[in-house]
C-alpha cells in the first residue's frame, strides 16, 4: 500500500496505477477537463514491464516524466505479489475489505463508469490464481471489461490531499525536533557519567509460560512471564512490578520478547499474552479459510483480556509457588503496540467515544488514515459505556496506538494515569499527527511524552517472531531502517518511564528529558523526546509557511491534446 501512495505523486502515469491494484483489460481511459478523454493501452505497459521498451503509446506520457520516475514506474510494473487466491479473497470479503474496495471502487470505474468494487475484487481473485501470481500487468489482464475509466477527477484530489497530509506531516516533525533540541540546550546533565539504560541491568530471570482459559467468553490466552530473581548482586527483591504487554494485530507474544527480557532484566516482571481474535493464529486460519475474520468485539475483548489475566494472577499467585509472593499487583503498567496502543489507552481510562465514530465513518469521508478502516469496524459495537478500564494500570506506554477516532479526544481526555505515546514519522497506517501527536495534547495527566522516531514506520518497534512464519508478510520498503537502534530507544524509555512513575523513583526522570533522547539519537532513526505540547502549539505547527526547500508533489503531465 506504501507503494500504491509513493506513486501517486509521481504524476499521471503513476496515477494510472498507484491509487489502485488493478485497472482496465486493453485500455485505461480518463477524462480531463477540458481538454478531453485520454488513453493508454495495457499492451504498452507490458512491453515497458518486460523489455524496459517505451512505445508511441506510452511515450506521450513517459515524456513528461524523470528517469527516476519511469525506473520506480517499472520496478512497480514488475513486482509480484506473493498472495494466495484464497488471501485475496478472505480479506476482500470481509467487512474491513469490503470498505477498503468500496474507497478503490471510486477511484476505479467501469466501462459504464460505475464504481469498480466487484470487477476489482474478481480481478485480484483471478489474477492470484494464475500461474504468473499477481502483478500490475496481470491484474489489468484479468479486469472484467475492455477499457477501465478513471476518476481523474477523484485521482487529483487524492494526489492533492496526499500531498498536503506529507507536507503538513513534515512541518509539524521539523517543529517539534526543532521544540526539542531548543529545550535539551537548557540541560546540564553530562549522561555519559550516568548508567546507561540501553543495556541490561542486574537482574536475571526465569519464562514462565501458561495457557489461560477465561470459560465466560471462550477466549484461550496464551501467556509468556519473565520473572526477575531476587539475588544480593540484583540489589532487589520481591514483590515485582508487573508489567502487561499487548501485540498489535496479527502478531503475538513474541514481538515484544526483546522489550520484555529487557524490563525483567531492571527488576520488573512482565507478562506478555496474546488476544486469541487478533493475533498471528487467528490471521493465519483466517487466510486459510478455517476462521472468520477479526470483528469489532476485538475493541471490547482485547482489554478485558488484560483485565482477565491480572485476575488470574492474581488468584494463582495465593497458591503457585513459582509466583507466589513476586507479582505487585499495587504497582502495574501497560505497554501496547497499534492495537495494543488501543488496548493499553482503554485500560488506562479512555472510553470508546460512538459520536466520534459516527462522524468520521461515514461513506462519504476520503481521509487518507488508513487506520480508519480499522477503527470503523467498532461501529459494529452496540453504543453503551463499557467497562474496559482497569485501576491496578497505574501507568502506560502505547505504541503507534490508534484512537483518533475510536477512542477520540473526548475518550483520551478521561486518562488519568501518566502516559508515554511513541510514534514513527514514516507510520502510513496509524499516521502520527491524527494518532499519536494530536491525541498527546489531549492528555489531561501532567506527567506525558511523546516520542518521535524519525524515519520509524508501523513495524520498527516489532521484531520478527520465531512462531508467525510470515502469516502477513511486510515488505522491506514499510519495514523502514535497520529497527535495532529504535529497540534500544524503547528498552532507555520504557525503564525510565516506569521507573520514574511506576515505581516514583525520581533519580530516574533525568532520561525522561529531551537532552536524554538527543544523547541517545543516531541517524536515520533520529528520536525526539517531548514533555509537553498544546493544541494550540500544533496548529501553530501545522500553519507554518512550507519552507522553500520543500518540494511539494506535482503532476508532471502537461495534457496536451494529441
Amino acid at each position: 500500500m506504501k507503494k500504491f501512495l509513493k506513486y501517486l505523486s509521481l504524476g499521471l502515469l503513476s496515477t494510472f496505477l498507484t491509487a489502485t491494484p488493478g485497472l482496465g483489460a486493453e485500455r485505461i481511459s480518463f477524462f480531463y477537463p477540458p481538454f478531453g478523454e485520454f488513453s493508454l493501452s495495457v499492451d504498452s505497459l507490458e512491453k515497458f514491464a518486460k523489455e524496459g521498451k517505451i512505445d508511441d503509446d506510452l511515450g506521450f506520457y513517459a515524456s513528461r516524466a524523470t528517469p527516476q520516475q519511469l525506473a520506480q514506474l517499472r520496478e512497480l510494473l514488475q513486482q509480484r505479489f506473493n498472495i494466495t487466491p484464497t488471501l485475496v479473497s478472505q480479506v476482500t470479503y470481509s467487512p474491513i475489505g469490503e470498505r477498503l474496495m468500496q474507497r478503490l471502487g471510486n477511484l476505479v470505474l467501469t466501462e459504464s463508469r460505475k464504481n469498480g468494487f466487484y470487477a476489482l475484487r474478481g480481478a485480484l481473485i483471478v489474477a492470484a490464481a494464475d500461474k504468473e501470481g499477481l502483478t500490475i500487468v496481470n491484474l489489468l489482464r484479468r479486469y472484467p471489461s475492455e477499457t477501465v475509466r478513471l476518476n481523474f477527477t477523484e485521482g487529483l484530489k487524492i494526489v492533492g490531499d496526499l500531498s498536503e497530509l506529507l507536507k503538513t506531516r513534515d512541518k509539524v516533525v521539523a517543529s517539534l525536533q526543532k521544540a526539542s533540541i531548543a529545550q535539551a540546550a537548557t540541560s546540564n546533565i553530562d549522561f555519559s557519567q550516568q548508567p546507561d539504560l540501553r543495556v541490561p541491568g542486574k537482574f536475571k530471570w526465569d519464562k514462565k509460560s501458561l495457557e489461560l482459559n477465561d470459560v465466560s467468553r471462550d477466549r484461550r490466552l496464551p501467556v509468556d512471564i519473565y520473572l526477575p530473581q531476587a539475588t544480593p548482586e540484583s540489589g532487589g527483591g520481591s514483590p515485582f512490578p508487573l508489567i502487561v504487554i499487548s501485540h498489535g494485530i496479527a502478531s503475538d507474544r513474541y514481538a515484544f520478547a526483546y522489550l520484555a527480557e529487557h524490563l525483567a532484566s531492571y527488576g520488573f516482571a512482565v507478562a506478555v499474552l496474546e488476544h486469541p481474535g487478533s493475533n498471528a493464529e487467528r490471521i493465519q486460519q483466517y487466510f486459510v479459510g478455517l476462521a472468520a475474520p477479526p470483528d469489532a468485539t476485538e475493541f471490547t475483548n482485547r482489554p478485558l483480556d488484560i483485565k482477565y489475566l491480572l485476575d488470574e494472577l492474581q488468584r494463582r499467585e495465593k497458591f503457585d509457588p513459582t509466583l507466589q509472593g513476586k507479582l505487585n499487583f499495587q504497582q502495574v503498567g501497560a505497554i501496547g503496540q497499534s492495537f495494543g496502543g488501543y488496548t493499553v489507552l482503554t485500560l488506562a481510562g479512555a472510553k470508546i467515544n460512538f459520536d466520534q465514530l459516527q462522524r468520521d465513518c461515514n461513506p462519504d469521508n476520503s481521509n487518507l488514515n488508513l487506520s480508519l478502516i480499522l477503527q470503523c469496524q467498532a461501529t459494529e459495537l452496540t453504543a453503551t459505556n463499557y467497562p474496559l478500564n482497569d485501576d491496578r494500570i497505574k501507568a502506560i506506554i502505547a505504541i503507534n496506538p490508534v484512537d483518533s477516532s475510536v477512542l477520540g479526544q473526548t475518550g483520551i481526555g478521561q486518562i488519568p494515569v501518566p502516559v508515554m505515546l511513541v510514534a514513527g514519522s514514516q507510520d502510513i497506517f496509524a499516521p502520527p499527527i491524527s494518532e499519536q501527536i494530536r491525541p498527546f495534547t489531549w492528555l489531561p495527566n501532567p506527567n506525558k511524552y511523546l516520542a518521535l522516531i524519525e524515519n520509524a514506520t508501523h513495524f520498527t518497534a516489532i521484531a520478527d517472531s520465531p512462531a508467525n512464519n510470515g502469516v502477513l508478510p511486510v515488505p522491506a520498503s514499510l519495514l523502514g531502517p535497520d529497527r535495532t537502534l529504535a529497540y534500544s530507544y524503547l528498552k532507555a524509555l520504557s525503564v525510565a518511564f516506569l521507573e520514574t512513575h511506576l515505581l516514583n523513583r525520581p533519580e530516574y526522570r533525568s532520561y525522561l528529558q529531551p537532552s536524554y533522547a538527543q544523547f541517545i539519537s543516531q541517524a536515520p532513526l533520529n528520536l525526539t523526546l517531548l514533555q509537553s505540547l498544546t493544541a494550540d502549539q500544533l496548529t501553530q505547527a501545522v500553519n507554518e509557511p512550507t519552507p522553500q526547500s520543500a518540494k511539494p508533489l506535482q503532476l508532471k503531465l502537461i495534457p496536451t491534446p494529441r
